[in-house]
């Protein structure tokens, strides 16, 4: 399976069970709808960190193929000279 879609059900769990656990829990009803607003910005937030991580490992590989594409066509031209 892809990391990225394994790493987003974990995510997901998590969040529906902090939900689940918030709004079970023996509170009044403004205490409740603070805490999942809370749980809501936590999740948004681990989950724009975990994006941007993401994102910054592809640009890193695409520069590395980059690199190679551009050594080898080099290592290509010299073969042709000789």
């Amino acid at each position: 399976m892809n990391t990225g879609k394994i790493l987003l059900g974990v995510l997901a769990g998590v969040a529906a069970g902090a939900l689940l656990g918030v709004l079970l829990a023996p509170e009044k009803g403004s205490e409740t709808r603070k805490k999942v607003a809370e749980k809501g910005d936590d999740f948004m937030d681990s989950l724009k960190d975990k994006f941007n991580d993401f994102l910054e490992t592809i640009n890193d590989k695409i520069e590395k193929t980059k690199e190679n594409i551009a050594e080898t066509a080099e290592n290509i031209k010299e073969k042709a000279h000789n």
